[in-house]
């Protein structure tokens, strides 16, 4: 994982995070219910948005919410999306950008970021909870809801 570093998303990189490719069946899983929902209501300046890089290719993206003060706990320090081109799964790089936003989080005075998932054979709740998370609850949509203490 020593080759890869976090670069803020922008006009350069953009198009390569737009055109990460999924894994046949994880499609249905990119964004929960309840993150399509609430998204409108995020405050664009405690959004952090971060590509993946090895060497000068894009190979995933994360994006986090940090607002201390939002009105559902599941938000507050929370991994929105993260994204890992199919022919990179596997190598380390989804594991390598949670960890990264876990770091943002603490620096910023949390002591847990959550995610939100839905269950599925293609879903994501098991490279989750292979990171720690642990389920405490569930959306009104019947998601999980993952937390990382930190």
């Amino acid at each position: 994982m020593s080759d890869l570093r976090l670069e803020e998303l922008s006009a350069k990189t953009i198009v390569a995070a737009n055109g990460l490719t999924l894994r046949p069946g994880q499609e249905q899983y990119v964004t929960p219910v309840s993150y399509s929902a609430a998204d409108a209501y995020l405050n664009p300046t405690t959004t952090w948005a971060r590509v993946v890089l090895r060497g000068d290719d894009v190979v995933g993206f994360i994006r986090g919410n940090f607002d201390a003060e939002h009105d559902r706990p599941e938000f507050r320090a929370c991994i929105w999306r993260v994204n890992v081109d199919a022919t990179k799964q596997g190598q380390g790089v989804g594991r390598f950008a949670v960890h990264e936003l876990a770091a943002e989080a603490k620096s910023r005075g949390f002591d847990a970021i959550t995610v939100i998932w839905e269950t599925g054979d293609d879903g994501p709740g098991a490279f989750f909870q292979r990171l720690g998370f642990v389920e405490v609850g569930e959306t009104e949509y019947g998601e999980k809801i993952g937390s990382l203490a930190i």
